[in-house]
């Protein structure tokens, strides 16, 4: 690694660093709470969370945990209108429609479904006047979902010229689906059984968004997504048919491993046997539970060489899984240096799917 290499991995990882403080201080008041419990009550507690959920054999069947969501009928609304010399008019429009969502756990049903925000699932759509364009549903990160950071986070325009609709949908408890409540979003959450609840409905919400626009003519419907979404697109990969290709970028692999990374287990053989409850607690909403519903040859799994916040290892482990291909970038978490190489990768793979068409070679 050169000097200059290293200077700008030392700056992009202090970024990093800077917002996992950040985030731990948000998420203070749930945690603490959480470490409350002695080694022993906090593995007893998570292995009885593993087994309300099913245990192994509800792992093993997919539509069982993850039932598939009514179709939906999207309230529109126009915010502008776009045009771009080679991308055409795009139309942007706020969908949003109800998330009948029920929990799976009766004991946090209550809990979960009093956010009356987070009971109406939102996107921001941008279609274009062509007719049965592919679509691609970006998923936003930890805090993310407002639409202003989001359309700057996105290569929105570079999508639509390469004859892509794009869909921004709103993880729960996120942005609007938040509510006035301060602090972390509700999910994830130090309770596993809200993370769990959290990353089912969230299947649910965007696999009906999938559908929808499929229903409205696009041929195929991919999805990739950044951190917490990069987990989110990646398990939506495993549990859903409705999914035709799929680019996690530097994204969550395990809650566990990210538990550990921070510290929050502990040390020596009682952290690594809460690591292990931990991963058990949450396996039934895990990516690396099943295996990928499509090729491999139309998935992409992206790290970033100095990521601190979800270190490469996460997206390591979620290629190896899959079987498919790693797209390593040079920069940090947030500060993303050659991000761009990431959506070449991808382009190149759509194109090679013919789910967009081949540009015309230079001359």
């Amino acid at each position: 690694m050169g000097p200059w290499r290293r200077v700008i991995g030392s700056a992009v990882g202090a970024v990093d660093r800077a917002v996992v403080v950040a985030m731990q201080m948000r998420g203070a008041r749930d945690s603490a709470r959480a470490e409350k419990l002695g080694h022993a009550e906090r593995v007893t507690v998570l292995d009885t969370i593993h087994r309300d959920y099913g245990g192994e054999a509800i792992v093993s069947d997919a539509a069982a945990f993850f039932v598939p969501p009514p179709a939906i009928d999207p309230g529109l609304r126009s915010v502008r209108r776009e045009s771009g010399p080679k991308s055409g008019p795009v139309e942007v429009w706020n969908a949003q429609w109800p998330s009948t969502f029920e929990p799976y756990l009766a004991e946090v049903a209550a809990k979960y479904l009093s956010r009356i925000e987070n009971r109406t699932a939102r996107a921001r759509l941008f279609l274009g006047d062509a007719p049965k364009r592919p679509a691609v549903i970006a998923i936003h990160g930890y805090m993310g979902g407002h639409w202003i950071l989001e359309e700057a986070q996105w290569p929105i325009a570079w999508l639509a010229r390469r004859g892509l609709d794009v869909a921004l949908p709103v993880l729960p408890f996120h942005a609007l689906r938040g509510g006035p409540r301060p602090g972390a979003p509700q999910f994830p959450s130090a309770d596993p059984r809200m993370t769990n609840e959290g990353f089912r409905q969230a299947v649910a919400d965007i696999v009906a968004l999938a559908r929808w626009l499929r229903a409205r003519g696009a041929p195929h419907v991919g999805v990739m997504g950044m951190s917490l979404g990069g987990y989110t697109s990646s398990l939506l990969a495993t549990v859903s048919r409705d999914i035709d290709f799929v680019m996690p970028m530097i994204p969550l692999a395990s809650v566990a491993d990210f538990a550990r990374e921070q510290g929050r287990l502990g040390t020596g053989a009682q952290a690594d046997a809460q690591h292990a409850a931990l991963e058990r607690a949450n396996w039934v909403v895990s990516p690396l539970a099943r295996p990928l519903a499509l090729p491999p040859e139309r998935a992409i799994v992206v790290a970033a060489e100095h990521d601190r916040i979800t270190p490469s290892a996460h997206a390591q482990r979620i290629a190896t899984h899959f079987g498919c291909e790693l797209v390593m970038i040079p920069g940090g978490h947030l500060v993303q240096l050659g991000r761009s190489e990431a959506f070449r990768a991808l382009a190149t793979m759509l194109e090679r799917e013919k789910i967009i068409a081949a540009r015309p070679a230079r001359r």
